[in-house]
């Protein structure tokens, strides 16, 4: 309702306030035989000055970058219901993503009003949908701020319960990492750096970062591209990096590796990471430090070590089942347990990458999850290991289901965009974002107004952490940890509802490593496993 007072007293009384103060000032002007160019040069003057101002105002970055067209965007925005919710809203077959959730995060981010009328907007008898029980008891909301989570021993970290997931500097240009670290500071909540290393605009404003290690060791690199110990050392004791990460894959392209095109290697990012000017900075689909699951917790403790003792841990997108149950086999041979692992699905967004892998190739985020949460409950150590999650989290709900099927903290990458300023146009990997998010054309990006986009991230992770908090206590429970997979039901069919605990096999303490024949599904890839390879054995 506000909205639609403030477009009619935008179209009623600021346009005609122009009209007449510009015709005023061009009939004392012209002649009276030239009054015809009157409405023509106040058409002409009107447009200049709706120019100058979406240039100098901070609140949309599309205006910013396209004075005057982009009213028209807004218009179709503001015209309801039917316009509103085919361009805004839009279709509810999730390509490329569900619309209506970015209304949510625009909403949580502007602080504008999250609620809607008229009920659910989907038919709650088709297949696959899914909802939480709730209480006829339920209990107060806890504050936003105590929804935390505590990661590692040796110099621990309290963890927010929804953080900024992985995106470089180099894909994001260096006003979207100043808001979304401003943000972030501002909210109690980290920044994962992504695998382009640490930068200036992440220690701009100081906010706690997660520093991701990939295959190309930026930040870390040797010129040949291997690992540089030393390196990593001056750069992991920093007090603002909280803990260190080591990406193994990543949801939107498992094994295939990252790219940032050439055309987004400015001599900047260069000079931060490491690579050759002007070609595409490639990050190698595997790693060259290590080859065996062994090798690969070693190398979590050496980058442990090499920090300080900060928490260290891995990400990954699971692929062969086999592959993860040769880790758990080399934490148990070897007593080496990661501070963290972060399960990353493969419904998880990018810059770019092969249509096949994004759409095709990896196991989504709740298989992945719970698959990851039970194989270590099932080898005795998920009390030493937190997992974080991400993969389209976005709303409250997804919050709760993904802590629900097992993880400890949830990060977002596309919500956290979304509140910077992006509009999903989809031209990431061109440079040529019209809202500067994604670009590193120093006029592209001057669209985004560092102070009041971070106030929007700072506003989307507590109004959405809220929500979660209202859903926990809805459920009759204390806190998000004491969510289970009961908790939510789905409809299989026209006529079968079940809940995720029966769609997910749960084990055991213990159950993987006392009788893995018990569990067809893990003790079949437990069998062919091995903590001396990844390839499958037997």
């Amino acid at each position: 309702m506000l909205r639609t007072v403030f477009i009619l007293r935008y179209a009623l009384i600021t346009w005609p306030a122009i009209l007449l103060v510009g015709a005023a000032a061009l009939m004392a002007v012209f002649p009276a035989q030239d009054w015809w160019l009157v409405p023509l040069g106040t058409l002409c003057l009107c447009l200049v000055l709706i120019g100058l101002h979406d240039l100098r105002q901070t609140r949309h970055a599309v205006l910013r970058n396209y004075p005057v067209a982009a009213h028209l965007r807004f218009l179709l925005e503001a015209i309801r219901p039917e316009m509103r919710q085919y361009f805004f809203e839009g279709d509810k077959d999730g390509t490329p993503f569900p619309r209506d959730k970015r209304a949510i995060v625009y909403q949580r981010a502007k602080r504008e009003l999250d609620k809607r009328p008229f009920g659910t907007q989907f038919d709650v008898y088709q297949e696959q949908y899914e909802w939480l029980h709730h209480s006829i008891a339920p209990k107060p909301a806890v504050p936003h701020d105590g929804l935390r989570t505590t990661v590692g021993t040796d110099r621990p970290y309290s963890a927010s319960l929804l953080n900024v997931s992985a995106m470089s500097y180099g894909s994001l240009s260096a006003n979207a990492i100043r808001a979304l670290n401003k943000g972030a500071r501002a909210g109690g909540f980290y920044h994962d750096t992504g695998e382009g290393g640490v930068s200036p605009y992440h220690r701009e404003h100081g906010g706690d970062l997660v520093w991701e290690l990939g295959s190309g060791y930026f930040g870390a690199r040797t010129k040949d591209g291997g690992f540089d110990p030393a390196k990593f050392r001056d750069v992991a004791v920093d007090p603002q990096i909280k803990m260190v990460e080591l990406k193994l894959s990543q949801g939107a392209k498992p094994g295939h590796g990252g790219v940032l095109p050439a055309a987004k290697v400015t001599e900047e990012i260069s000079r931060i990471r490491g690579v050759p000017l002007g070609q595409d900075c490639v990050s190698p689909a595997s790693h060259a430090v290590f080859s065996t699951p062994t090798g690969l917790l070693e190398f979590v403790a050496q980058m442990r070590d090499l920090s300080g003792g900060k928490p260290a841990g891995f990400k990954l997108c699971i692929g062969h089942p086999w592959e993860f149950m040769a880790i758990c086999k080399a934490m148990l041979s070897t007593g080496i347990t990661p501070d963290f692992i972060v399960v990353d699905g493969k419904e998880g967004g990018t810059g770019a990458a092969p249509l096949e892998f994004m759409d095709y190739v990896g196991m989504p985020l709740r298989d992945g999850l719970s698959f990851v949460h039970n194989a270590l409950v099932g080898i005795g150590v998920r009390d030493r290991v937190k997992i974080g999650a991400s993969g389209k989290i976005t709303s409250a709900f997804d919050m709760a289901r993904t802590l629900a099927l097992g993880a400890d903290w949830c990060n977002a990458a596309r919500g956290f965009m979304f509140a910077v300023g992006c509009i999903q146009a989809q031209s990431c990997h061109t440079g040529a974002c019209p809202t500067g998010v994604a670009t590193q054309d120093p006029l592209r990006q001057r669209a985004i107004v560092v102070p009041d986009k971070a106030e929007r991230v700072t506003n989307f992770h507590r109004n959405t952490l809220h929500a979660l908090a209202e859903l926990v206590a809805a459920a009759g429970l204390s806190h998000p940890s004491e969510l289970r997979p009961n908790h939510f039901l789905r409809r299989a069919s026209s006529d079968r509802v079940i809940s995720l605990a029966e769609q997910y096999e749960q084990l055991a303490p213990g159950q993987l490593t006392a009788d893995p024949a018990s569990s067809p599904r893990f003790g079949e890839a437990w069998a062919v496993s091995s903590a001396d390879s990844f390839a499958r054995v037997g």
